[in-house]
């Protein structure tokens, strides 16, 4: 019998879809990933489900809604009765692995993991090989900190972050077991800020290496901390290039390349700063617009997919991978749009967004789209029965969301269409249809 696929999912935090050179990034910041890109399969118009960490990580893990979970928000923890992609995998006859930033323990000041081990019935159904933290950066900064492994013993670790969270991926691939396939989830923190140094951490000599860059057009004229950051930031995604190219290379020293599908996507992304107070939780493309790049079984060709795409699909893809599916996942195996199977494929992504607002946004490949419930507070409730219209960007003649129209009488037929698809995606998700209003 043919033996499944080995599957490695390396997920980054906070990463924009343009540090790639794939997507167009000048610099040579991602030759590995553009080598993957031009061998495999590079999804062009990928977007996250949730411009959040632990809602987008829960998402991912079960294939559901911030809001069917009820991790719409950080500091929620993943319910226990949840199935995850764990859970999925070792009942596919898989050996599962995780390794870095969890974020799906904690819940309050008495259920605090943040720099404690994590309990066994709270990784998620990841029973074998761990290295992690449930808040990367509170048990580590850019250099040097500490993981738990799956016996509770804290794991020090010296040397660039990404490159020792790597080390301990590496390790459970050389060290595996041979009899079964298996299942690795990567997750990293770069190149999310170091919370408590209010920037981001690049590798040394990063600030001089990519000072020439070319910022992205979204940033140029606003104000924002991105002339001060962003060469660290690009630090941050040139080294976990590099350890993609050291994963790539254990896979062919291990002579198990040919075997294994490796995904490569990010949680969210950034706006340094220049559509609110922080980094992300907004509609715009800074924050919801992911890298996407799959290479191995099933994607091969040097494909370049155009259809938009979501985080909700990552799930279901990877189960599709080992020739499982899911009746609970909300998503699409985007195996489907290789295969000329997608004949219905949704035309708009769905964007549930928190904490500093409780709103909804849809993204077709013409226009943006949100609204936001101006009564309700982010981060003490997920969803409304009113919302407001927010946002309105004709992303054709204004690719960089720099003139809101939602207040123009010009599109108002426009936004009644693109409000009767949002509320359908509402519907969809198992939200209650809402009460659109127009901006007053």
């Amino acid at each position: 019998m043919e033996r499944k696929p080995n599957v490695v999912f390396f997920f980054s935090d906070q990463q924009r879809w343009d540090t790639l050179g794939c997507y167009g990034q000048k610099l040579n910041i991602t030759p590995n990933l553009d080598r993957l890109a031009e061998l495999g399969v590079r999804f062009e118009n990928a977007f996250t489900c949730q411009p959040v960490c632990a809602p987008a990580r829960a998402c991912v893990q079960t294939g559901k809604y911030g809001t069917e979970t009820g991790c719409y928000k950080n500091d929620i923890a993943l319910p226990l009765d949840e199935k995850t992609l764990a859970h999925y995998f070792i009942e596919a006859g898989y050996e599962v692995a995780y390794v870095g930033k969890w974020h799906l323990a904690s819940q309050g000041r008495k259920q605090n993991y943040s720099k404690k081990p994590i309990p066994l019935e709270r990784r998620g159904g990841y029973n074998g090989y761990y290295r992690a933290s449930e808040i990367l950066e509170f048990t580590s900064h850019g250099y040097n900190g500490y993981v738990h492994d799956e016996h509770n013993n804290k794991i020090k670790f010296k040397g660039y972050r990404a490159d020792c969270i790597t080390d301990f991926a590496l390790d459970f691939i050389r060290n595996r077991r041979d009899d079964k396939p298996f299942f690795l989830f990567l997750s990293h923190i770069e190149p999310h800020h170091q919370n408590d140094r209010f920037r981001y951490e690049g590798p040394r000599g990063s600030k001089q290496m990519f000072r020439n860059f070319e910022a992205p057009g979204d940033l140029v004229g606003q104000r924002g901390n991105w002339k001060r950051c962003y060469p660290d930031y690009l630090g941050c995604c040139n080294r976990l290039d590099y350890n993609v190219g050291r994963l790539m290379d254990t896979l062919k020293e291990q002579g198990i390349e040919d075997n294994t599908v490796v995904i490569y996507t990010s949680d969210h992304g950034s706006h340094f700063k220049t559509r609110n107070s922080e980094y992300k939780r907004s509609c715009h493309d800074a924050s919801i617009r992911i890298p996407m790049i799959a290479y191995g079984p099933g994607f091969y060709g040097g494909k370049v997919v155009k259809e938009l795409v979501s985080l909700m699909d990552i799930p279901p893809t990877l189960l599709s991978c080992a020739k499982m599916e899911s009746n609970s996942m909300r998503g699409e195996s985007l195996q489907k749009l290789l295969q000329d199977e997608a004949s219905e494929w949704p035309e708009e992504v769905f964007i549930q967004i928190s904490e500093t607002q409780v709103g909804r946004a849809i993204r077709t490949k013409r226009w943006k789209y949100a609204v936001r419930a101006l009564d309700k507070n982010g981060r003490r409730e997920s969803s409304s029965d009113v919302y407001t219209e927010d946002y309105l960007y004709d992303l054709a003649s204004d690719p960089h969301e720099m003139t809101n129209l939602v207040k123009e009488p010009y599109y108002m037929n426009m936004r009644a269409e693109l409000a009767e698809r949002l509320k359908r995606c509402m519907n969809n998700a198992g939200e209650k249809v809402p009460e659109i209003l127009p901006m007053g």
